[in-house]
C-alpha cells in the first residue's frame, strides 16, 4: 500500500510539472521567448499579417502601385494584379508554416466564417505542389443558404460568393492545428444581394466618403481624394474561472446567468475598477496582447472595469473598416486565450444580474486622406467654418435618425443593461461641452463670435505639476458624446460587431452631408449660406444636445418634453429598419437595398426570438434537473431532522427547522408553479407561426416576464437551501475567484 502511495506522489508531480511546461512553453514558446517577444514588440507587430511594408516587399513595384491604387483611392482591381499578389502570399504564407487559405467573412450571425482548403494541387505523377491563383484569391463559394438570408435566399438556393476585400490585409490564424492563411473577404447572394455585415459596411464608407468630399470641394479643398471614417472599439468582458463556468449550463447556452442571488460583496466599494490586476487576470492580458500584436491589433490599453471580475481591452483607432475585423479577432482571441489560463471569457452585455453589464464603445471620426481630422475643433472652433459645418451635419443626422440608432444598438442581451445606472439609457442625445455648445448657442443668436479657451487646472500642492485643463468635462452617461475629435457612440452591446452602428452612423452623417452640399452647390453667397444652414440645423436639432445627467428620471421626463424618442426594447426598435424613411434613405446612398433592409428586420427578429426561447428552455432545464432536486433534497431532510428529534421522546423545540421547512415549501411550491407557467409560455411561443414581430412581442412580454418570476423564486431558494446542496456555482464564487 505505501508502494503504491509513493508511485502515485510521482505520478501527481509529473502531472504537476508537465503543465507547468504546457503553460511556459504555450504555442511552443518558453519564457525567455516571451520575453524575447517584448523585447522586439516593433519586429512582432504585425508579423502574421500580409501588410504594407510585407507587400512592398515582395511584390513588382508596378503591383505594388497598382494594388494600393484600389486601396488607396477605390480603384477597380485588375484580376493580374491578384494573380502576382495571390501568389506572393502564398509563399509568405507557406514560409511561415500555413498549408491552409480561408475567405474570412461575416455573416449576419454575428460572428465570423471560415471554409479551409488547402494550397495543395495534385500533379500527373502522383504528387503535390502548391498553388493559389489569383482566382482563387479574388473568389469563394461558401453554401450560402446555411447562413441567415431573412428570405433572400431559399433553402435549395445554396449558391453565394465571397469576395477579396483588399482594403483590410490578409492574415495568419495560429493554433493547435497549425497555421491558416485568413482572407478577410464580402459575402453575397447568387443574386447580387450582401448576406454580411462587411459589404454594407463598405457601401457606408464610399457613401459618406462621397458626400464630404463635395463639402470639401466646396472649402476649396482640392487635393483630398477620400474621406475615411475611423473607430477605436474599446471591448468590455468577464473573466470566470472555466472549471465553475463549466458547472453553469446557463453560461455555456446562453452567456448569462439566468438563476443567481446577490453575493453579500458587489461593486459597492468601487474598489475594482482601475484596481491592480490579479495575477491570473495579468498573465492573460499579457498573452493577448501578444497575440492581437502579431495580427496587427494595436492593443493599447488594458484595465479592469467597474464589476468584479470585468475587464477591457481599448485599442488605438483605424479605418472602420479594419477596425471591424480587428474587434471582431479580437473578440476570437480573448477566448482562444481564456481558455488556455482555465477562464471563460464572457462577451453577454449582462452576464449578472446587480452589476454592471458590458458594452463597446464605439470612438468615431472623419479623417481625409492626408491626415486632417474633420472634427478636429482647433484651438478657435467659433471661426473654423468647415468643422462646423461637419459637426452640425453629425448633429442633424443623430436628431433625424435616432430610431435607426438605436436599432444598431440593440440586442437581446442589451435590454437587460441599456438605462441602468451603468450604461445610457435608450433615449438618443449628444454631448458636446461647454465650449462647442456655446458656440451653438452664439450661431442661433446670430454668430459665433469667440470660443471658451482651456485653462490651468491648479492641485494645490507645490511639488504636482500645473496641469493643461480641457475646455469642457467628459459626461459618462451620454449615449454619444463629443469627447474632443471624435464622438463615442456609448450604447453598442459588448457582444455585437460593430458593423452595424457604423453602417448606419457613416449612411445618415453622408445624408446630412449631401442635404447640406445640395444647398451649398446653388448658393450665391457661400458664406452667408453656411451661417444660415448652420443657424437653422442648431435651431431645429438642439433638442438632441443633453449635456446633463443621462442616468436621471428627469432627463426621462425633460426628452420627453422635447419629443426624443424614448425605445427601450429591441422588439420596439427592429420596426425602423423597414420604414419608409430608412428604405428611401438607405436605397438613396446605394447602402441597403429594400429586400436587404426587410432581410434584416427578419433576421434580428428571428435572433432574437431564438435566444430568448434558447434562455427559456436552459432556464427550465436548470430548474427541473437541478434546483428543484436540490430543494426537494433539503425539504426532505429538515423534515427528517423534525420528525427524528421528535421520535426521541424528548421535549425539544423545533419551531426553527419547522418554520425553515415552511418558507422553503413555500417558495418551492411557487417555483413548481412557474416552471409549469414557463413551460407553457415557451410552447405557446413556439408555436406562434405567421407574424415573427407578434412572436418576438410574446417573447418579450410573457415568456421573459414569467422567466423573470421563475428566477425570483431559485434566487430565494439560493438563501435558504444548505450551500453544500445547492448545485450550481454562486455568484460569490463567480465573480471573487482567485
Amino acid at each position: 500500500m505505501a508502494f503504491l502511495k509513493h508511485i502515485y506522489a510521482h505520478i501527481c508531480f509529473l502531472e504537476a510539472l508537465f503543465n507547468f511546461f504546457v503553460v511556459i512553453n504555450r504555442n511552443g514558446k518558453g519564457y525567455n521567448d516571451m520575453k524575447c517577444e517584448m523585447e522586439n514588440l516593433t519586429e512582432m507587430f504585425g508579423c502574421n499579417v500580409f501588410n504594407d511594408s510585407v507587400m512592398r516587399e515582395r511584390l513588382p513595384k508596378a503591383t505594388y502601385k497598382a494594388l494600393k491604387k484600389t486601396i488607396d483611392e477605390g480603384l477597380p482591381l485588375d484580376p493580374a494584379v491578384a494573380e502576382v499578389v495571390a501568389n506572393a502570399m502564398k509563399d509568405w504564407a507557406i514560409e511561415k508554416g500555413a498549408t491552409h487559405f480561408t475567405h474570412w467573412f461575416q455573416p449576419m450571425t454575428g460572428v465570423t466564417a471560415e471554409k479551409h482548403d488547402s494550397f495543395i494541387s495534385p500533379t500527373t505523377d502522383g504528387k503535390v505542389i502548391m498553388e493559389f491563383s489569383g482566382k482563387e484569391l479574388i473568389k469563394g463559394e461558401p453554401d450560402a443558404s446555411s447562413f441567415p438570408s431573412g428570405g433572400l435566399r431559399a433553402t435549395f438556393e445554396a449558391r453565394g460568393y465571397t469576395a477579396w476585400d483588399c482594403t483590410s490585409p490578409a492574415f495568419l490564424k495560429e493554433d493547435a492545428a497549425g497555421v491558416t492563411l485568413c482572407i478577410p473577404t464580402a459575402f453575397c447572394s447568387y443574386t447580387g444581394e450582401a448576406l454580411d455585415k462587411k459589404t454594407p459596411l463598405l457601401r457606408s464608407m464610399e457613401a459618406l466618403s462621397k458626400q464630404a468630399l463635395r463639402i470639401l470641394r466646396l472649402f476649396g479643398n482640392t487635393t483630398t481624394k477620400r474621406v475615411i471614417t475611423t473607430v477605436g472599439p474599446e471591448q468590455e468582458y468577464f473573466l470566470v474561472d472555466k472549471e465553475l463556468y463549466k458547472k453553469r449550463k446557463d453560461l455555456i447556452f446562453t452567456g448569462r446567468t439566468l438563476f443567481g442571488a446577490k453575493p453579500p460583496k458587489g461593486q459597492e466599494l468601487e474598489d475594482h475598477y482601475f484596481g491592480s490586476l490579479k495575477e491570473r487576470i495579468s498573465a492573460f492580458m499579457k498573452e493577448l496582447d501578444i497575440e492581437l500584436w502579431k495580427l496587427g491589433v494595436s492593443a493599447k490599453t488594458k484595465h479592469n472595469e467597474v464589476a468584479p471580475a470585468q475587464h477591457e481591452l481599448a485599442p488605438i483607432f483605424s479605418t472602420t473598416n479594419i477596425a471591424t475585423d480587428h474587434n471582431q479577432l479580437a473578440m476570437e482571441t480573448m477566448k482562444k486565450v481564456a481558455n488556455r489560463h482555465g477562464l471563460a471569457c464572457l462577451l453577454h452585455e449582462k452576464p449578472f444580474a446587480g452589476i454592471n453589464g458590458s458594452g463597446k464603445h464605439n470612438n468615431w471620426s472623419m479623417s481625409t486622406d492626408d491626415g486632417q481630422n474633420l472634427l478636429e475643433p482647433g484651438k478657435t472652433p467659433h471661426d473654423n467654418a468647415q468643422f462646423l459645418v461637419f459637426l452640425c451635419a453629425v448633429i442633424k443626422a443623430i436628431d433625424e435618425h435616432a430610431d435607426l440608432l438605436r436599432v444598431s444598438a440593440a440586442n437581446a442581451g442589451n435590454d437587460h443593461r441599456l438605462g441602468a445606472n451603468e450604461a445610457p439609457p435608450a433615449i438618443i442625445s449628444i454631448f458636446l461641452g461647454e465650449q462647442l455648445t456655446d458656440i451653438l448657442e452664439q450661431l442661433e443668436n446670430g454668430g459665433a463670435k469667440s470660443s471658451k479657451q482651456e485653462g490651468e487646472l491648479k492641485i494645490g500642492v507645490s511639488t504636482l505639476p500645473t496641469l493643461p485643463k480641457d475646455t469642457t468635462d467628459r459626461n459618462r452617461t451620454s449615449p454619444f458624446a463629443f469627447t474632443g475629435n471624435k464622438f463615442e457612440f456609448r450604447m453598442v452591446p459588448s457582444s455585437a460587431s460593430i458593423s452595424g452602428p457604423n453602417v448606419v452612423l457613416n449612411t445618415i452623417v453622408a445624408e446630412a452631408l449631401c442635404e447640406i452640399a445640395d444647398r451649398l452647390e446653388g448658393a450665391e453667397d457661400f458664406n452667408a449660406e453656411v451661417q444660415g444652414i448652420l443657424k437653422e440645423i442648431v435651431l431645429k436639432h438642439k433638442r438632441v444636445i443633453f449635456n446633463g445627467n443621462g442616468y436621471s428620471q428627469e432627463w426621462v421626463e425633460e426628452a420627453e418634453s422635447r419629443g426624443l424618442p424614448n425605445i427601450r426594447s429591441t422588439v420596439d426598435a427592429i420596426p425602423a429598419l423597414i420604414t419608409d424613411k430608412a428604405i428611401k434613405l438607405f436605397e438613396k446612398h446605394q447602402v441597403l437595398s429594400r429586400v436587404e433592409l426587410h432581410s434584416r428586420y427578419e433576421i434580428h427578429l428571428e435572433t432574437y426570438n431564438k435566444q430568448i426561447n434558447i434562455e427559456a428552455l436552459t432556464m427550465l432545464d436548470m430548474a427541473k434537473r437541478e434546483i428543484l432536486p436540490a430543494a426537494i433534497k433539503y425539504t426532505n431532510e429538515l423534515a427528517s431532522s423534525i420528525n427524528a428529534i421528535k421520535s426521541t421522546g424528548v421535549s425539544a423545540d423545533t419551531s426553527v427547522q419547522e418554520e425553515l421547512l415552511c418558507e422553503v415549501s413555500s417558495v418551492l411550491a411557487s417555483f413548481r408553479k412557474n416552471i409549469k407557467a414557463l413551460e407553457q409560455a415557451t410552447a405557446e411561443a413556439s408555436n406562434m407561426h405567421g407574424n415573427i414581430y407578434e412572436q418576438a412581442c410574446f417573447y418579450r412580454d410573457e415568456v421573459l416576464g414569467t422567466m423573470n418570476k421563475l428566477r425570483a423564486d431559485g434566487d430565494k431558494l439560493e438563501t435558504l437551501i444548505d450551500a453544500a446542496l445547492w448545485p450550481i456555482p454562486t455568484y460569490a464564487e463567480l465573480l471573487f475567484y482567485e
